[in-house]
């Protein structure tokens, strides 16, 4: 029996006055999957998640999460059907605790400050502590969280998705800035979470992509150029004179 889809994309695009910054792009992603997403700059990766995420309404095609069409919705809607966003620079409460951070995004009904005044229910602490432990970082748990590293901080915004219980979590680069020890943990947390949640990364440090990718789906000039596994795609002669040129995914 084939697997289920989470995410699935048909004919998706965005035409800017005469530009198509995502051109007829169909993608189906599947249950506790992890996609990445490669291509040059301007291939529309970026442009892609706008559009899943309903920052930027497409004008052309659909977009389904399971069987719900979710197309051109607004933002709080389709949070509410299960996708989360991380972008690159991370936005969290500098002046909250890092678990303090977490309460809150696990809140979801009005009046989140509030709701931490009056103490959380035990399946609820229970999904912070799992979020700290996932993100490592329980020995951080009581520390602001304007004292954290960018690394850490990043990881925090990563475990405020996970603790919302995201079913589909879009991840932009989330290794830019990081040093390399920084960059291997976080490889370590995105692996972790394979099959808990599906999970869609746009990247291009290549050793990265190596250490976690499953499938990758590469653009081009907002069109799909290919989609494979990691060796399909280092051998498709397209994508290496598109993108990789004489690069290896190493």
């Amino acid at each position: 029996m084939a697997n289920k889809s989470a995410l699935t994309i048909e004919d998706i695009g965005v035409d800017f006055s005469g530009f198509k910054a995502v051109d007829g792009v169909s993608m189906v992603v599947e249950e506790g999957e992890l996609r990445v997403l490669l291509g040059a700059n301007g291939a529309g990766k970026t442009t892609l998640m706008d559009l899943v995420s309903g920052k930027t309404k497409s004008t052309q095609g659909r977009v389904f999460v399971d069987d719900t069409e979710i197309t051109n919705r607004e933002e709080h809607e389709i949070a509410r059907a299960g996708i989360g966003r991380k972008f690159q620079i991370p936005s969290v409460f500098r002046d909250l605790t890092v678990r303090s951070n977490l309460e809150v995004a696990s809140c979801v009904t009005p009046g989140v400050f509030e709701n931490l005044r009056f103490g959380f229910a035990s399946t609820a602490k229970d999904r912070v502590d799992e979020a700290l432990e996932l993100a490592g970082l329980t020995a951080q748990a009581d520390r602001r969280a304007g004292e954290l590293s960018h690394g850490q901080t990043q990881w925090l915004e990563l475990a405020m998705l996970i603790v919302q219980n995201r079913k589909i979590i879009l991840l932009d680069e989330p290794t830019a800035g990081m040093t390399q020890a920084e960059t291997f943990k976080t490889s370590q947390i995105i692996n972790d979470l394979k099959g808990r949640h599906t999970l869609i990364v746009v990247e291009h440090d290549m050793a990265f992509v190596r250490e976690i990718a499953e499938k990758i789906t590469v653009l081009h000039l907002g069109k799909v150029l290919a989609e494979g596994r990691i060796h399909d795609i280092e051998r498709n002669e397209e994508v290496r004179r598109a993108y990789l040129g004489s690069k290896r995914i190493a």
